[in-house]
């Protein structure tokens, strides 16, 4: 067990009074015996005495050197020399070899802070560390001529080691002051001044910085030379490209865009990959686009008949086969069949196996007898009634209603010179002679528009098809457009009111008011609204002034027709034919009205008006 001189406290080990020597009362209590100055460490307080006092003599009563370690520190001590001094030695009394008071030597301070020899013995000769118990120490009562060689050398070396740094210090501590215990963040070094703590904090670093400087030159020699070795402290930065370390952030960018702009890391700079992916993302949109509209086109030829499925034979052929398949047919009467549409179709002229004659005949003897609500009623010239056929089912509307405005026209002297066919022709006749019209120069747009093809083909028709068929023929017809609803919920009232207009007309001159029944010698009006078409052979109007068109309607079967010729089913049937204005609602109809015969200056006039087709739009 060993005991504290200065305080009395005991403890274990040497190391453990040497830590608490120097923190308890080394770095604390250490003052200048000659002068004011304390507060200061053992070796500042051995540089004081050494520079501020060099010619004094210190008596018994003076420092005394106890040195019983052997690690030299960054201040001249090693950690296992720390000074030991009692606190009676230091107040300037005696220690003997018991533990009293006894005078020291102090020529072992010199101007290096106290440095010892490498085996830890003072330069001056007192005892060595390794004895036990207070150490004696010797008076230095000589003066400057009667002193030892080694002391009068040390004086020297004291006389030449002030400089201008030494002259600093010691104006630091020539003046009393109290100054904090500083500890070092990289070890466990305590200093009681920040000068020197800084010097033993740099020297730390230097010897950090130069040691991973030379760790990182062995690993990569040939991507650094000695000229590019960073400054201490410096962060190393590496290329994410490639293996090149930068020494700044600033050298490291300019390095990874010259991978950009090269092409070494990727496809461009930002600008051209940006331009690249807008490209890509603008040609993959146009590809979806172009899918979806060719579907769409596909859907429409579907929808049109010009999809490539076959016409009015092909289709007639087919449901036949599928007749005799399932059993509805005999393979006698398909034959049979299939010979009198060959000969149908190598004549032109249609077989009349859905026409219904003596329509217009029976309403009118209908209406001589029943419907006392209706004021007036208006019908056409006497027209036939053709419904589609299992040739043109779902497509042949247009050419059906044709056949019908036909069968009026024969009827009439005024027309009798432009037909030149007596026979109402067939589907695929009909097809022909749109396309004669359309070489003829009429509606090119349209011709186009089926690519100057109709035959073979279950292609829909509509009104300027009807115009240029009419206007080859030598007929004056005009298209007037109801291109939108002119009554409330969709209805079309201005529709009902020109239709009224149109068979009126030969009454105009009478003075007379109209009698209740007139059947004109005006043909029927071609009606077409989108996906559909219809035939209006009559108007009538009730006694409360509300309209009702007068339609036949090829989608209605021959069966249906033929009802109206019988007298117990005409009433049943005439709702079928009856239209009000509540009936029409879709967004758009035209009407084609065949009004008179075109001379042939008229003809040529119309021929060459139909390059751009313009109908009267009502309203």
């Amino acid at each position: 067990m060993l005991t504290c001189h200065i305080c009395g406290e005991e403890v274990l080990l040497a190391e453990d009074m040497k830590t608490h020597l120097l923190l308890s009362h080394l770095e604390n209590d250490m003052r200048c015996p000659l002068c004011s100055l304390s507060g200061v460490s053992y070796d500042e307080l051995c540089f004081h005495i050494s520079s501020a006092h060099p010619e004094q003599q210190l008596t018994a009563q003076g420092v005394a050197d106890f040195t019983p370690s052997s690690a030299v520190t960054d201040t001249g001590l090693t950690e296992s020399q720390e000074p030991q001094t009692s606190q009676s030695c230091l107040a300037g009394g005696s220690c003997d070899p018991a533990g009293g008071a006894t005078p020291t030597c102090a020529s072992g301070l010199t101007t290096d802070s106290g440095r010892l020899q490498q085996n830890g013995t003072p330069e001056s000769g007192c005892s060595s560390p390794s004895q036990t118990g207070p150490i004696p120490l010797t008076l230095i009562s000589q003066s400057p001529e009667t002193r030892p060689e080694s002391v009068r050398q040390r004086q020297e070396d004291s006389d030449g080691f002030k400089s201008e740094h030494n002259k600093a210090k010691q104006k630091r501590l020539s003046s009393p002051r109290k100054e904090k215990l500083f500890s070092c963040p990289m070890c466990a070094l305590v200093c009681s001044s920040c000068f020197i703590l800084q010097e033993h904090v740099e020297l730390h670093l230097e010897e950090q910085h130069s040691a991973e400087g030379a760790a990182l030159e062995a690993c990569s020699p040939a991507m650094t030379s000695p000229s590019s070795s960073h400054v201490s402290g410096e962060k190393r930065l590496e290329c994410p490209m490639c293996s090149v370390v930068c020494s700044d952030s600033f050298s490291l960018q300019e390095h990874v865009e010259l991978h950009l702009d090269h092409g070494t890391g990727s496809p461009g700079s930002d600008l051209q990959l940006a331009t690249q992916l807008q490209q890509e993302e603008e040609q993959r949109r146009r590809q979806e686009e172009a899918q979806l509209e060719a579907e769409e086109f596909k859907k429409l030829q579907r929808q049109f008949g010009l999809d490539g499925r076959g016409g009015y034979r092909r289709q007639m052929e087919r449901t036949m086969e599928r007749a005799v398949a399932g059993g509805r047919m005999g393979p006698a009467e398909f034959h049979c069949k299939r010979a009198e549409m060959m000969e149908s179709l190598a004549s032109g002229v249609d077989d009349n196996r859905t026409r219904t004659q003596g329509v217009v005949t029976a309403l009118y003897e209908y209406y001589q007898t029943e419907c006392r609500d209706v004021a007036h009623v208006w019908l056409s010239a006497d027209t036939d009634h053709y419904c589609s056929s299992a040739g043109d089912k779902g497509w042949g509307c247009g050419y059906r209603n044709f056949q019908m405005l036909v069968s009026c026209l024969h009827r009439i002297d005024m027309y009798l010179t432009c037909l030149q066919e007596k026979a109402v022709p067939s589907i695929p006749r009909v097809q022909g002679m749109i396309e004669e019209a359309w070489r003829g120069g009429l509606d090119p747009q349209g011709a186009s528009h089926f690519n100057q093809r109709l035959q073979g083909t279950r292609a829909w028709i509509g009104a300027t098809e009807i115009y240029s068929l009419l206007t080859s023929l030598g007929i004056s017809a005009r298209i007037i457009d109801f291109h939108q609803p002119t009554g409330p919920g969709d209805t079309h009232p201005r529709l009902f009111d020109w239709v009224k207009q149109y068979f009126c007309q030969p009454s105009r001159s009478s003075s007379r008011l109209p009698p209740r029944l007139i059947q004109t010698s005006l043909p029927p009006l071609y009606l077409q609204h989108q996906g559909h078409s219809r035939s209006i052979v009559g108007l009538e109007q009730k006694k409360n002034g509300n309209l009702c068109l007068l339609v036949l309607d090829p989608g209605s079967s021959a069966s249906d027709t033929r009802k109206l010729m019988s007298r117990n089913t005409v009433s049943t049937a005439v709702r079928h034919v009856r239209k009000f204005p509540g009936s029409l609602k879709h967004k758009q109809y035209q009407v084609v009205a065949v009004q008179g015969v075109l001379t042939a200056e008229e003809k040529q006039r119309s021929i060459l008006n139909s390059g751009m087709l313009c109908a009267e739009r009502i309203p």
